[in-house]
C-alpha cells in the first residue's frame, strides 16, 4: 500500500483525503537518540585537530573569553596535542571497526535498546519507536540524526544525554546541538529530554550489580576504591553548575548500597586541563599519595562514564596504573563502565520507559 492510500475497515484501499500533491509522508513514529560525547574518526595528526578545535571551541566546554583562548588554542594546543592525543587513542582503537571504543559500544546501546523495544520492551507495535545515536562532537552528528529520524515518520523525538551527572559542558551542550538542529527546520518534531539521572535507583542498583561482578572477578581484595569523575573548573561549579553535588550523591548511594566506608570508598576527579583549579581531590594525585602512604591493593571506577573511552581505558587503567605501580604499589584494578551489558542496558531502558510515558 503506497502512502497516498489508507485501508478501511473492508480492506479495501480508500484515497487518502490529502489534497492532490501533498507530499508523502511516512506513518508516525517516535524517535529515540542516544547522544554521548564523541570521539575522531582517526587516530592522525588532521583527524586528531578537528576533533579537538571542535571540542575545545566550545563555549560551553571552554569559558575563557574568545579574544584569550584563540591563539593559545590555535597557535599553541591544536599544534601540539593533536600529536599526544593521537597516541593515546591508538592505543585503545577498535582497529576491526577504525573507531574509538566510544563510537562502538554507543552504537552497541542503540542496537541493543532497538532490539529490546521490539520485543516487547515497550506496549508498542512494531516500528512504532525507532531508535538512532549520535555523538556531540565528531560524527555521526546530531542535526543528520534528527533528520533521518524526521524522515522515518518521527513526530515526537526523546533526546538522552547519556551522562548521569548534568553538567553544562556535557548535558547541556548535547542539547544545545540538538536545539540548533531544530532551529533551521521548517517543520520540527516534538522533542523531550531526559533529565540527569544520578541518583535514580535503576543506575545505582546497576552500578553496585556490575561493580560486585567485576570485583569478585579479581585475584585481590582492594584495600581502597576510587570512585572517579571527569572533573570541571572548579569556577563552573562556583558559578552554579550541579555537577559536583550529582557526583557526589551518585558516589553516596553507591557507597551505601555496597556497604562500604569513606575510608575505602573515596571520590575524586580526574581529566583536568590547563593551569586553573579544578574540582579536588584530583584523580592523579590521590593515586600518587595512596601509594606512598603504603597502599598496596588498589581499585578504580569511573561510574560517571556511560561507555569505557580514552578517559577510562587509557587515563584510568594506564596512566594511573603506572603512577600507583611506580610509586610501589602491587595490584592495581580498573572497574568497567555499564558499557552495554545487561546492567547497562537496564539502565538506559528505564530510562526510556520512564520518559516515553504519556506518548506510548
Amino acid at each position: 500500500m503506497n502512502s497516498s492510500q489508507t485501508m478501511p475497515a473492508s480492506g479495501t484501499p480508500a484515497q487518502s483525503r490529502r489534497p492532490a500533491g501533498h507530499p508523502p509522508l511516512a506513518a508516525a513514529k517516535i524517535g529515540v537518540l542516544l547522544m554521548n560525547l564523541g570521539t575522531p574518526e582517526g587516530t592522525d595528526y588532521w583527524s586528531m585537530r578537528r576533533y579537538l578545535k571542535e571540542f575545545l571551541s566550545d563555549r560551553r566546554v571552554i569559558e575563557t573569553p574568545r579574544l584569550q583562548w584563540w591563539p593559545l588554542l590555535n597557535l599553541i594546543i591544536l599544534q601540539r596535542r593533536p600529536q599526544k592525543k593521537g597516541k593515546d587513542y591508538a592505543s585503545i582503537w577498535n582497529n576491526e571497526l577504525n573507531e574509538g571504543p566510544l563510537k562502538t559500544i554507543t552504537r552497541n546501546q542503540a542496537t541493543k535498546l532497538q532490539s529490546w523495544i521490539d520485543a516487547g520492551g515497550l506496549a508498542v507495535p512494531g516500528g512504532t519507536v525507532v531508535v538512532d545515536w549520535a555523538m556531540r562532537y565528531g560524527l555521526p552528528d546530531v542535526a543528520s540524526r534528527v533528520d533521518a529520524l524526521q524522515q522515518q515518520g518521527c513526530e515526537r523525538i526523546l533526546f538522552v544525554p547519556l551522562y548521569p551527572q548534568y553538567a553544562a559542558a556535557t548535558s547541556a551542550t548535547a542539547c544545545d546541538k540538538v536545539f540548533e538542529a531544530l532551529a533551521k527546520m521548517r517543520w520540527q518534531p516534538t522533542a523531550r529530554f531526559s533529565p540527569p539521572y544520578h541518583d535514580q535507583p535503576a543506575y545505582i542498583d546497576a552500578l553496585a550489580a556490575s561493580m560486585r561482578a567485576s570485583l569478585a572477578q579479581l585475584d585481590f581484595q582492594p584495600e581502597v576504591i576510587l570512585c572517579s569523575f571527569h572533573g570541571i573548573p572548579r569556577e563552573y561549579f562556583d558559578k552554579g553548575d550541579p555537577y559536583y553535588c550529582h557526583c557526589m550523591k551518585t558516589a553516596r548511594l553507591l557507597r551505601d548500597t555496597l556497604g562500604l566506608t569513606e575510608e575505602t570508598f573515596r571520590v575524586t576527579f580526574q581529566s583536568r586541563f590547563g593551569p586553573a583549579e579544578w574540582l579536588q581531590p584530583y584523580t592523579d594525585a590521590t593515586v600518587k599519595a595512596l601509594a606512598a602512604r603504603g597502599v598496596k591493593r588498589l581499585a578504580i571506577v569511573a561510574p560517571g562514564f556511560s561507555a569505557d573511552c580514552l578517559e577510562t581505558v587509557e587515563e584510568l587503567g594506564v596512566e594511573n596504573r603506572h603512577i600507583f605501580m611506580s610509586g610501589g604499589g602491587e595490584k592495581f584494578a580498573l572497574l568497567p563502565c555499564l558499557n552495554d551489558g545487561d546492567d547497562g542496558m537496564s539502565v538506559i531502558q528505564d530510562i526510556v520507559r520512564r520518559e516515553l510515558m504519556g506518548w506510548i
